[in-house]
């Protein structure tokens, strides 16, 4: 009896931890950004280059990761493009796209550049950035974007 006890309370507190593992993406910005949400609609619109400036008149600055799988997944989600219009656009856009290898790397280009907007991974989440909210929502929460 207390081995099935001490099995079922281990596999609880495995349960409960999952999610904490689980992959999830945040939106961040530059500090001096005023931004601090905006809807899937807006986010899609500021990806693929449909907005180009911000609300104070500063460029929109995509910093993304060369090589992440999911990341390039949710944006394909995102923008409803397949990977190789998602490719093709990405080419298109080289101007308004910086490409990284790490989420510090992403830190440090949205810390450099003030128009700047990049995606992290959430345990890489400093102070240094600010993290906007998702249709009202934060990265961890059900329903933040992009997922």
């Amino acid at each position: 009896m207390r081995m099935r006890f001490t099995i079922c309370a281990l596999a609880f507190f495995f349960a409960t931890l999952t999610p904490c593992f689980a992959h999830h993406t945040a939106v961040i910005v530059n500090k001096d950004n005023a931004v601090a949400n905006v809807t899937s609609a807006q986010l899609t619109k500021i990806i693929r280059g449909e907005v180009k400036k911000w609300a104070d008149g500063k460029n929109v600055i995509l910093v993304l990761h060369k090589d992440s799988a999911g990341e390039r997944e949710a944006l394909e989600r995102l923008n409803k493009m397949s990977p190789g219009e998602w490719t093709g656009f990405a080419i298109a856009h080289k101007d308004t796209i910086i490409f990284v290898d790490t989420d510090a790397d992403v830190i440090k280009a949205v810390q450099a550049e003030p128009g700047a907007l990049g995606l992290i991974e959430v345990r890489s989440i400093d102070n240094s950035v600010s993290v906007i909210r998702v249709d009202s929502k934060l990265p961890m929460e059900v329903g933040y974007l992009p997922h």
